[in-house]
Parts: structure tokens; sequence; C-alpha cells
């Protein structure tokens, strides 16, 4: 790695992001509904974890997936991926360079977010451990999807699904209350739903399940890449 090439497509992807309107309105999303959220709740009264976590899924999937996704989907529709790959900079220089600026963004969004709500939280290191492997698993997650798509438009048929099964989760809980139900029983195995137990209380359990998740994800972004670049030696 090269700290001076990092640098460099840090700083040019930092302007093309504040260029692209889709990526930099996205930075509104969680803020929005922390707005929406803060003015719903009692006065003096915490928000439970469920809430805070839909504000932390809808930042990494809406802000941190998305982001990495269109900007990798964007080298791959101007087939500039292959010069990058062939420039000096290794594809790791790359990828940290790009993970910075949604990293930085993402960050900055629910920064704001957490302080509009006002919201109360438990700063342990096992919620800072699972706040770590959640944004890992959306940074693959959105690496392995923009490596694969031709198109930032083909980025958006994969956004929603994205939102919904990964950021959206803890949703389900208000919608479904019983307990019982087979849904809520497999959406418990879920990213999010462990950052909620850990929130709660749980440790042990729920990171080692959110490792597992980080592991796939992880999994599919070498598949990804390796795939890539077989293409790309065609």
């Amino acid at each position: 790695m090269n700290a001076g090439r990092i640098i460099a497509i840090f700083e040019k992807d930092l302007k093309e992001f504040t260029r692209n309107m889709m990526l930099f309105t996205s930075i509104l999303t969680p803020i929005v509904l922390a707005f929406m959220y803060g003015n719903m709740g009692e006065p003096n009264e915490g928000f439970p974890p469920v809430i805070i976590s839909i504000i932390v899924g809808v930042a990494f999937s809406a802000i941190l997936c998305s982001g990495i996704m269109t900007m990798m989907a964007e080298e791959n529709e101007k087939d500039t991926l292959r010069g990058l790959v062939q420039s000096p900079a290794s594809m790791m220089d790359i990828l940290i360079g790009k993970s910075l600026v949604v990293i930085m963004m993402t960050a900055i969004s629910l920064i704001l977010s957490l302080i509009i709500m006002d919201a109360d939280l438990s700063w342990s290191p096992a919620v800072i451990a699972a706040m770590l492997l959640l944004g890992i698993f959306f940074l693959n997650l959105g690496v392995a999807v923009g490596l694969e798509v031709k198109s930032v438009a083909t980025t958006s048929v994969y956004m929603l699904p994205i939102m919904m099964v990964f950021g959206f989760t803890p949703m389900l809980e208000i919608m479904i209350t019983d307990e019982t139900n087979i849904v809520r029983q497999i959406v418990d195995y879920s990213p999010l739903y462990q950052y909620v137990f850990i929130q709660e209380g749980e440790t042990t359990l729920p990171l080692l399940i959110l490792g597992g998740w980080v592991f796939l994800s992880f999994v599919y972004a070498a598949w990804a890449f390796k795939k890539r670049m077989n293409d790309e030696g065609k």
C-alpha cells in the first residue's frame, strides 16, 4: 500500500462524490429520518435500540454500501477500472481510497443523525466492535455488487433489496409484533439485529453471528473481484 496514492484517490473520489447529486443527497436520508423520529419521541424518554438501529442501517446501506457500489460501478461503466488496475496504484490502494470517502460521509451523516435524535447510546467495546463489523459487511457488499454490475443504473436494481433486507430489517419488529412469526425468527439472525441485541446487553453470540456475516461478505467480495479480474484479462 502507498499512502500518497491512497490520498490522491481519496481526494479525486471525494470531489466526484460531492458533484454526484444522487450520492451527495444520500447523506440526508438518515438525517431526515432522525428528524422524523425525533419529533415522534416523547420528551426525556430515550429511544429503544431498534429505532436507533434503523438509523444505523439506513446510514450504512444508503451511504456506505450504495456509495462504494456506485463508485465501483462507475469505473466499470466508463471502463476505467482496467486503467486503475494497470496504474502504479494497487487494487488495495484503490479500494482503500474509495472506501475512505464513503466512510467519512457515512460517519458525518450518522453522527449528525444521532445528535438530532439526542440518542443515549452505550459505547461499550462490544457496541464499537459491532459498528465496525457492520461497516465492513456493508462495505464488502457494496464493493462486490459494484464490481459485478456493468453500469451505474443497474445498481438501483440491487440497492432497494439490500436496503430492505439489511438496512430496514428492524422495521419488521414494528410491523410484525408476534415474536413467534417465522419471518421475525429469521430476521433475528440478520446483521443489523445483532447490533440491536448487543445494545440490549448480549455480546458473545451476536458478535459471532455478525462475524459470520462479515466472513461471507469477504468471500462474496473476493469472488466478485476474481471474476472481474478474469473478465479484464480476456
